[in-house]
């Protein structure tokens, strides 16, 4: 197959055009669906539904049914016949596979975790008091922070299996101190039956693995079957419709976000290695589908890095995969200047921002919208995606305008208790009085004159 990356040239095409169309293919809007997919979906449900239908009937039917319908949908998707036992990885099986793990990596997986808890321990929020004195009155105000009780984790387990989604999701949550983590991973060989996933488990102390994944496992984790209760918060990623059924169930339970497929976008001038930038725009292409922009305003750069694509592709065990999301999902991006760069970096809003340039905190200033940074040409997105502390669950789709990506506070719940005696209370009561009378809510100002007339 050859390279067919398309280049914008901003000169004489409009980007934000071009680039939208990406963002549209990329899109969790259910409405695109593979002729295999298809035909799975009239072979499960008699005819030809749409991927959102599908995430509602399933879920729809888990809500219903409970476990039987997990139990049903994982037979016909995935090919696997569980039960109640088999569903949930048992603690022998965990602790077989934590003991004939290779060392090193569990050391690794030591590093990692002890790297995230430092980061995560470092942003994580706490309580807050403050004390007014307002007039001869006391007022105490406290925002508390308390972790959830119970959460739930997508790992995927498709096509790799990734101990990392393990890290970047359950060590926040650890730090953030919640006490209960659920995990659910698809029956695969790389999901609940790897043996470094399940290692990467043990390692750190999750103990609650099922083999279940899709539609079905975040219903059950939403709504709660037998044998598995339901939790307040999922998060981590998945397939279309894992995100699709994430979003149905919001609301039932928080969630992290609707995230797409893996994107990054990259700045880069003429200090830039073509070979670099190469390796950078596969390493996110590579997850199939995956979104790889390369932004310049270097002209020179264009024909270096296309020459590295073609060469590396061809050494890569998953080049094939990576050369199909370059030429569907990728581009090269010409641009007049670092400002315009800067200006389409920010519309995009990627998941992955990759600063490749002589000096990148000039251009950071410039950018407000991306859910990870990296910075310099010795930062490539994988040290993120591995390694550096703040996880690897991001927006994408452009989401990066307004949410962020997950952290230890986003398993926390947040209280405002707030504490008046009674001179601070008449000190408050005329301005109190005066906003319940313009809306009308006179019980409000009886709430409050009831104590001043009996204190």
């Amino acid at each position: 197959m050859t390279l067919t990356i398309p280049t914008i040239d901003c000169s004489v095409q409009d980007p934000v055009k071009a680039l939208a169309e990406l963002r549209r293919k990329l899109s969790p809007q259910g409405d695109i669906v593979s002729e295999a997919g298809r035909q799975r979906t009239i072979a499960l449900f008699g005819e030809p539904l749409a991927p959102r239908q599908v995430v509602q009937r399933i879920c729809a039917d888990v809500r219903e049914r409970g476990l039987a319908a997990v139990l049903e949908y994982t037979a016909k998707l995935d090919h696997q016949r569980l039960t109640l036992d088999t569903m949930r990885v048992s603690a022998a099986e965990l602790k077989a596979a934590h003991e004939s793990c290779d060392h090193e990596f569990l050391s690794t997986i030591r590093r990692i975790r002890e790297n995230i808890v430092e980061f995560q321990s470092q942003i994580l929020h706490g309580d807050v008091q403050l004390i007014r004195l307002q007039g001869s009155g006391r007022v105490e105000l406290r925002q508390r922070y308390l972790p959830l009780k119970r959460i739930g984790i997508c790992v995927p387990g498709g096509a790799a299996a990734y101990p990392s989604t393990v890290l970047m999701t359950a060590v926040p949550a650890q730090t953030a101190g919640v006490k209960e983590i659920v995990v659910v991973v698809p029956p695969t060989e790389f999901g609940g039956y790897n043996k470094s996933l399940l290692a990467t488990c043990a390692e750190i102390g999750i103990t609650e693995i099922y083999r279940i994944g899709g539609a079905q496992a975040v219903a059950a984790m939403a709504y709660g079957v037998e044998g598995l209760p339901r939790v307040d918060k999922i998060v981590g990623p998945g397939n279309l419709f894992v995100a699709l059924a994430k979003q149905h169930v919001y609301g039932e339970v928080d969630i992290d976000s609707i995230a797409g497929p893996s994107e990054v976008v990259l700045l880069a001038d003429d200090s830039a290695m073509p070979r670099y930038v190469a390796a950078d725009l596969i390493s996110q292409a590579e997850h199939s589908p995956g979104s790889a922009i390369l932004i310049t305003w270097h002209a020179p750069l264009i024909d270096a890095v296309r020459t590295e694509l073609t060469q590396q592709l061809s050494q890569l065990p998953r080049g094939d995969l990576a050369r199909t999301s370059l030429n569907e999902y990728g581009a090269i991006v010409l641009v007049r200047d670092a400002n315009q760069a800067a200006q389409l970096a920010d519309l995009l809003a990627p998941e992955h921002l990759h600063i490749s340039t002589r000096v990148p905190e000039d251009l950071l200033k410039t950018i407000q919208n991306a859910g990870a940074i990296f910075m310099g040409h010795q930062t490539p997105v994988a040290v993120g995606d591995y390694f550096a502390g703040p996880s690897h669950v991001l927006p994408t789709g452009g989401t990066a305008r307004f949410a962020n990506g997950l952290c230890a506070n986003d398993f926390l719940k947040r209280s405002s208790v707030i504490s008046y005696n009674h001179a601070a209370l008449q000190d408050a009561a005329d301005d109190i009085r005066r906003l319940a009378a313009v809306e009308g809510l006179t019980a409000h100002s009886s709430s409050v004159d009831v104590r001043l007339d009996n204190p």
